[in-house]
């Protein structure tokens, strides 16, 4: 009975809707090597609680101290186990413990919520979909391959849910969604922030526990909060996989690690996911970093972060190396409805596409990545640091006068001699 299991699998989350893309780290184990998992945490979702689906308690409550309570759901998508494992514990954990925002309630399965297994919907889950999470709603519905999770933490800010492979089921799924009920109290808040942490059990020949190097930031904006667009001078970063269209065959796993590894370099300059908002270009990009960043400082350690990720991706893969072409501009830019306006917005990916950043990938085949960033950039920040050495930077002037774009640059090359 148990080898005939049917694992059901939900709608993957979008690109939209992914807060972050990062890794389950598996140490080493008798013998065998480390091995990673990619996992896709969602954007936190929140919305009003009616009080007509709060319980006695809490509505007495609400009416005493004038304290709000929210839904709260949030979505995880696991990669496919590596060959020979499969997933036999799961563990997803938010911590809000700078945010004084309890967790009051913790929804061990979706008869709870109101969302019952053969597709009915109590009044509850109709107000929780019509406050705008109706598509990864159906992530808490109960399912035969879904035991019930475990949970930890009501009363406080760091909760949780565990799914355990309790009857011996061969799989556990890939996708989930759990719900809590948060109460906020006070008034100014415009978002709740904290982390997620996301764990993972596998089994095969031998038991391997797998975890997130980094707890992962987020800041979801309260139901109504407006989120700023003010201009203000930027740093723009674009990225692009060489030799993606002659891959095919490896698109989705290159999309996949593209996310990963730019992530991981924007953490390791100190930049979190709840502060960016990457646009997605299939085998490409672009982000708008935060304002007020110390370029001096976080431009070297994006830099190395990349390398660090890179070098890590290319090394598990086993397959062709995956190599980028990078490039960094800065100016006066602003958010408008459909993308970022302003020229370092359009520039950065001028440079990218340059015939001279693409000659540098042609002439280092050995290179994971090659960078190019413009003249003022150069001049203000990398030609006076010590990382990446100056010297090593090599000028170009980036000449396209079908775009009516003419501008000084500087290319950097890893382990090459200008």
């Amino acid at each position: 009975m148990a080898n005939n299991a049917v694992v059901q699998l939900d709608e993957l989350l979008r690109t939209d809707e992914v807060l972050a893309d990062a890794r389950l780290i598996a140490p080493p184990a008798r013998g065998e090597d480390q091995f990673a998992i990619g996992v896709r945490c969602g954007r936190p979702l929140l919305y009003p609680a009616d009080a007509r689906d709060l319980p006695v308690a809490l509505r007495s409550r609400a009416a005493a101290t004038g304290a709000r309570y929210l839904g709260a759901l949030f979505a995880f998508d696991l990669d496919p186990a590596p060959a020979g494992y499969r997933y036999s514990a799961a563990r997803f954990t938010v911590d809000l413990g700078d945010c004084d925002v309890p967790a009051v309630l913790v929804h061990a399965g979706a008869d709870q919520f109101g969302l019952l297994a053969d597709g009915a919907a109590s009044p509850l889950a109709d107000r929780a979909a019509a406050g705008g999470v109706s598509r990864l709603i159906s992530r808490l519905r109960s399912r035969d391959d879904r035991p019930p999770a475990w949970t930890t933490g009501a009363q406080s800010t760091r909760f949780g849910w565990r799914y355990q492979d309790r009857r011996g089921t061969p799989l556990l799924p890939r996708t989930y969604g759990v719900h809590a009920v948060l109460e906020v109290t006070g008034s100014g808040r415009t978002d709740i922030a904290g982390f997620l942490e996301v764990e993972a059990e596998l089994t095969g020949a031998v038991r391997r526990r797998a975890s997130t190097r980094h707890r992962i930031p987020f800041a979801a904006p309260l139901p109504g909060a407006a989120a700023g667009r003010a201009a203000a001078v930027r740093l723009c970063m674009a990225a692009d996989v060489v030799g993606y269209s002659r891959r095919p065959e490896a698109a989705e796993r290159l999309q996949h690690d593209l996310v990963s590894v730019l992530a991981d370099a924007r953490w390791a300059a100190g930049v979190t996911a709840a502060q960016v908002s990457p646009q997605p270009q299939g085998d490409g990009q672009f982000t708008v970093l935060p304002a007020g960043l110390d370029e001096s400082d976080a431009i070297p350690r994006l830099l190395r972060g990349l390398d660090e990720a890179l070098r890590f991706r290319n090394a598990a893969s086993g397959d062709e190396p995956m190599r980028l072409r990078l490039a960094l501009h800065r100016g006066l830019v602003k958010e408008a409805d459909n993308g970022w306006v302003g020229r370092a917005a359009v520039a950065v990916h001028r440079l990218l596409d340059s015939p001279p950043l693409r000659a540098a990938v042609a002439d280092h085949p050995r290179a994971d990545w090659v960078l190019g960033v413009p003249d003022v950039l150069y001049a203000d920040v990398l030609a006076t640091g010590t990382e990446p050495p100056p010297a090593a930077f090599q000028p170009v002037t980036v000449d396209l006068p079908g775009k009516g774009f003419r501008e000084h640059a500087w290319l950097y090359v890893p382990g090459a001699v200008a």
